[in-house]
């Protein structure tokens, strides 16, 4: 496989079509190797088009999701990012170089020691890994410019967003199946503001509550 030409057609036929059109996010997603966050079974697929298998039962979202949340969060260079799901740290190195700090929860010590080491080879130094309950974030390290939510959930955690600076923003794919919707909350003087992004789906944060269920 020429791995680059694959890189070059995960950025122009997936991620750029995807409505990703931040041209330094797309030069970043050529420069952050993508094959050296997955699984070494599962290398030859880090290009496709899907969700890859992670140790403890998780996945990576699919290139063209992860570049689209990224773009969505709008970090910049002076900013602290808190990030909920390490997953492979793949989504952690993406934003280390677009903010200037990370600190990033996995609940999954595995997974946590995996994204560790993967983020440790690629000679990245601005990303705290912390193996902890994601569901009702960091606030030692608080308050944050972005947070991102690298999962879905049936809703957003108000102990979330109180870690908000004022003008932060949080993104999160929130809903049920079949239906879960991108939204982009920004702390705006005291009131949350919600804007809906863009209709997905994708697997659940481990330890956020489900919304109660009706029963009749």
């Amino acid at each position: 496989m020429n791995i680059e030409q694959a890189r070059f057609n995960m950025i122009e036929q997936q991620i750029r079509t995807w409505n990703v059109l931040d041209t330094t996010l797309l030069e970043l997603l050529a420069v952050v190797k993508r094959e050296d966050f997955v699984p070494p079974a599962y290398r030859s697929m880090a290009f496709m088009d899907l969700e890859i298998p992670l140790p403890g039962g998780q996945s990576m979202f699919s290139p063209k999701l992860e570049a689209r949340l990224v773009q969505d969060l709008d970090v910049h260079k002076h900013e602290t990012v808190l990030e909920v799901g390490t997953g492979s740290g793949y989504m952690a190195a993406l934003l280390a170089h677009k903010a200037q700090r990370v600190i990033t929860l996995e609940i999954r010590p595995e997974l946590a020691q995996f994204a560790r080491d993967n983020i440790r080879r690629a000679g990245i130094a601005n990303v705290e890994v912390v193996q902890a309950d994601g569901s009702q974030g960091h606030a030692a390290q608080g308050p944050y410019d972005a947070i991102l939510l690298s999962g879905s959930v049936a809703q957003v955690p108000q102990e979330l967003l109180a870690q908000l600076k004022p003008g932060g923003r949080l993104v999160a794919i929130v809903g049920n199946e079949p239906v879960m919707t991108a939204v982009r909350i920004t702390q705006d003087g005291g009131r949350l503001a919600t804007q809906p992004l863009f209709d997905t789906i994708a697997p659940r944060l481990v330890g956020f509550a489900e919304a109660p269920r009706f029963h009749f």
